[in-house]
């Protein structure tokens, strides 16, 4: 039985995968699964992102992609279709890497995943190694997730996190509430806008992973 599973992240440029290219074309961060092969040779995209007509558009006359659907909620796109270009990240996946999360943003790619034991890490970083563009940023234990702050585990920015902990502790998040959004902003040292606007990308940071 192998006991050890490391969590990777690897940097992906100069794909040129059909997500990747939309987001060079579009400011927009789209969060992806990772792509599903099917027997017919196409791969199966599942991401969201901010809703956007024009990465909409974009999708759609990218001839590689068939089949776009889109249905909108909450301000964000799902989007679901067939690709008959294959991602870098299938590479990755076919040398044994687990997908947690794939995000692109201004034509790059981060992927966050895990491998089990060190000779499924060496199989992947082969794969890597034959993919222009592909580097690995960081590797380590999944037991060292403890020391990390929930701001790195999370992707939350200081401010956020700060933000999250205060009305956390104030109970702002108890029912009934115990404290207004003005007092946590006034114990924080902000206008309560900025502490409502903090707490909102927070919420939206954390659900988009948890929800994905």
């Amino acid at each position: 039985m192998i006991d050890e599973c490391l969590a990777v992240e690897f940097r992906v440029r100069n794909d040129d995968c059909p997500l990747s290219e939309a987001t060079r074309e579009v400011d927009v961060e789209i969060d992806a699964r990772a792509p599903q092969r099917r027997s017919d040779g196409y791969d199966l995209l599942q991401f969201s992102s901010p809703t956007s007509d024009r990465l909409t558009n974009v999708l759609d006359e990218d001839d590689r992609i068939s089949y776009l659907h889109v249905s909108r909620t909450d301000g964000r796109s799902r989007y679901r279709c067939l690709s008959k270009h294959p991602c870098v990240v299938r590479r990755l996946t076919d040398g044994g890497l687990i997908v947690e999360t794939l995000r692109y943003r201004d034509g790059a790619a981060t992927i966050f995943g895990a491998v089990v034991g060190r000779d499924v890490l060496k199989g992947v970083m082969e794969a890597a190694g034959e993919t222009v563009g592909v580097k690995l940023e960081r590797v380590y234990p999944l037991e060292s997730e403890a020391t990390e702050s929930p701001g790195q585990r999370w992707d939350l920015t200081p401010a956020q996190e700060e933000c999250l902990r205060t009305a956390l502790e104030m109970g702002y998040f108890a029912i009934p509430r115990q404290a207004s959004s003005e007092a946590v902003a006034h114990e924080l040292g902000i206008s309560k806008s900025a502490f409502l606007e903090r707490l909102r990308r927070a919420e939206a940071s954390l659900f988009r992973q948890m929800f994905r």
